[in-house]
This record gives structure tokens, C-alpha cells and sequence, in this order.
């Protein structure tokens, strides 16, 4: 974790360092050292409010991450959440999922036993390990808001996959605004056939999970730094024990697929002009 002492040239070598050790090039940078951005610069994909009344397009914002609540399906509609050095560190995981209470009263909560010998994993939204900096920001992760149902080997695989080569760009230069989230009902688990829910109906397996990713090198301003050739990767995974026989990037696709499929309007404060170009192009770039 960098310190707030460090001098620039000192930031700048270890970006140095850190693009050597995996064989990528490093980006030039800002001597600024890295911060912690609005979750919601780029937008609120789905107007979500606070507002109980609401209660498939919840908003709970908290200091690590942002998200939209469907009550109707137990589960995120989607987990925004920027990424920098500086969100990161070494506190351990703290493994410690759980229900959450600032859910509006009367609202049924999902608990992780809902997932207990159902064949998927808890899976993260915004990762565990995209917030390690401190237990407090760690353990936000394992709020169960934060978790969908996951088969396993699409998280353990090509959903890892990814979610370490979105931390390694940050060591690369690089910060990145992040959105996950799922859609459809069924998914297929580590025991096979076709899940629709579980926790009695109140919780819903998602059939495709996705993840966009808006790269920028790090600076400040970043909403104004925002170019039609930006980086953004987007990808839409079926949830299924078979999306593991490939990598993460054999799932790319453009924003604005995964738009037409959510209803979402993702990166909406773009301008028009600039959410065109972005939304509409499959990443090519490097995948390690």
C-alpha cells in the first residue's frame, strides 16, 4: 500500500517495478498518488433511489462500493466501485458473510446459509480483495447486497481471471471504475441440472453474469480525461460450471450488449457523443 509520504519519484519506480514483473509496459503518470473516487462518477445505470418505496431499484451507497437492490430478486441489479492502489493493502480477508441490516425494516434479508449445498458459490460482486486496505473496507465485501449466486467454476475461473487483471492494471498506472451484476433466472451449479432459486423463492440464480470496466491512467479530473479511446472491457459470462473451460476474455462483448440485455444505461454521465463510441466497441486489449 503506498503512504501518503511517499515522494512521487518513489510511486513512480515501483509502477516501473510492478509493469517489469509482468511483462507489460507502464503507462505514463500523473505524480499524484492515487485516490479514492465516487463510485458514481460515471453514472447511476438505473436511476436507483433510497427510497423504501423503490424496492427493486434500492440505492445503498457506502464508502467502498455503490449499489442498486432488487428486493424482488435478493440480489444486486448491479455493484459500482472504483479501483486504485489506494483502496488497497494487506488487511486479511475477513470471510465473514452476512445479512444486511440497513435494508429498510420488514424487508426479508438473504443469509449466507441460503447458499449452503446449493451447488453455487457466494459470489462477490465488488471483490474481496479490491478492498483490502483496512477490516472495515474488507469486510463491507461480504455483506451478502454485495453477493450473487455463482457457479463455481465460473467464479473461481474466468471471473477470477479477471477480477486479478483489473488489480494488476492498477499496478500498471492505471485506475479503473468498475459495474457487476447479473441478470435472467437459472443458472447451473456444482450439482447440475437448472437452478431458478433458492432461499424459498427469495432469491434468484442469475443465467449471465457481467462486469464492464472503464480504464483510465490515474490523475484526477477523470471525468474530463474521458477520450473515445479509452479502454473498456466488457463481458457477459453464462452462470454456469462450463463457463470455466474458458478465460475471461473469450466472453468480451460491447457495453451497450449488456445494456440491451439489463435495461440499464451504463457510463449515462458521458456525453451522448462519447457513451456512442465507448458503448459499441469489444475490447482488443491485453488480457494479462
Amino acid at each position: 500500500m503506498l503512504l501518503p509520504s511517499m515522494r512521487p519519484f518513489t510511486y513512480l519506480l515501483l509502477v516501473g517495478l510492478a509493469a517489469w514483473q509482468f511483462g507489460c509496459r507502464p503507462v505514463a503518470v500523473r505524480p499524484e498518488l492515487p485516490t479514492r473516487d465516487d463510485a458514481l462518477a460515471l453514472g447511476n445505470p438505473s436511476a436507483a433511489t433510497p427510497s423504501p418505496s423503490n424496492y427493486d431499484n434500492y440505492l445503498m451507497v457506502r464508502p467502498q462500493y455503490a449499489l442498486a437492490y432488487n428486493r424482488s430478486r435478493g440480489t444486486a441489479n448491479w455493484v459500482a466501485w472504483h479501483l486504485s492502489p489506494a483502496w488497497r493493502g494487506d488487511a486479511p480477508r475477513q470471510n465473514n458473510f452476512r445479512a444486511d441490516r440497513d435494508l429498510p425494516g420488514g424487508w426479508s434479508r438473504i443469509s449466507p446459509d441460503d447458499y449452503t449445498n446449493s451447488g453455487f458459490d457466494r459470489g462477490h460482486l465488488c471483490p474481496s480483495e479490491d478492498r483490502d486496505a483496512d477490516p472495515e473496507d474488507n469486510a463491507a465485501t461480504f455483506l451478502m447486497t454485495n453477493i450473487v449466486p455463482q457457479a463455481p467454476q465460473n467464479n473461481q475461473e474466468p471471473w477470477r481471471q479477471l477480477e486479478e487483471y483489473c488489480r494488476r492494471l492498477t499496478q500498471q498506472g492505471y485506475e479503473l471504475y468498475l459495474f457487476a451484476g447479473g441478470y435472467g433466472r437459472g443458472g447451473s451449479g456444482s450439482r447440475g441440472g437448472r437452478t431458478t432459486t433458492l432461499a424459498n423463492g427469495n432469491l434468484v440464480v442469475p443465467s449471465r453474469l457481467w462486469k464492464i470496466a472503464v480504464v483510465l491512467p490515474q490523475g484526477t479530473d477523470d471525468l474530463t480525461r474521458l477520450t473515445p479511446g479509452t479502454r473498456v472491457i466488457a463481458v457477459d459470462l453464462p452462470n454456469t460450471e462450463a463457463a470455466g473451460q474458458l478465460t475471461w476474455a473469450s466472453y468480451r462483448t460491447t457495453v451497450a450488449a449488456i445494456q440491451n440485455a439489463t435495461g440499464l444505461d451504463l457510463l449515462n454521465r458521458l456525453p451522448t457523443s462519447l457513451q456512442q463510441v465507448l458503448e459499441n466497441q469489444v475490447d482488443t486489449g491485453p488480457v494479462r
